[in-house]
């Protein structure tokens, strides 16, 4: 899998409620949290995004609650996946049940900018800066990790597996 997008950066420690405030936890529809994304960092984030953009963020993203609200709001808005140096554990598997392709790379948590144009290679393990042309590592899913993300989130692997039916 490969995905291409343009880079919304943002810092270490981002929670749960700063990607989805709890205000709006009423709902489990993808696009009605994606409306929301992010409101409270930034009021206009979900409309500036382009379906594709890709977050960058350092340190503990995701962490605080268990919710999976807030990888959900994140898909919603439209964008591909997130990178970031690490991230809130409760967080990374909710996302990898979602179908939502996370990265933990330290070189491009802190090297990518805001605005830069990026290819994921997830495959490979590989982030390469589409403005500059420098290449970055990043850690590859598991075969099974990779084929749950593929398949758009758990709930659909297990029914492609034949675990329940259809």
């Amino acid at each position: 899998m490969k995905i291409k997008g343009k880079i919304w950066k943002f810092n270490d420690n981002i929670n749960t409620d700063e990607i989805i405030a709890a205000r709006y936890l009423n709902t489990f529809d993808e696009k009605e949290l994606g409306s929301y994304c992010m409101e409270d960092i930034d009021k206009e984030f979900a409309q500036k995004i382009s379906k594709g953009d890709i977050i960058v963020a350092g340190k503990n993203f995701g962490c605080g609650s268990s919710r999976e609200h807030a990888p959900i709001a994140i898909k919603g808005c439209g964008i591909s996946c997130v990178i970031a140096e690490s991230f809130a554990r409760i967080f990374y598997r909710n996302a990898i049940n979602i179908g939502l392709p996370i990265f933990v790379s330290e070189q491009a948590s802190r090297l990518l900018k805001q605005g830069e144009q990026i290819e994921v290679d997830a495959e490979n393990g590989k982030i390469m800066n589409l403005t500059n042309q420098e290449v970055y590592a990043s850690d590859k899913f598991a075969d099974f990790m990779q084929d749950i993300v593929n398949s758009g989130g758990l709930l659909d692997w297990v029914k492609k597996k034949g675990f329940i039916k259809k």
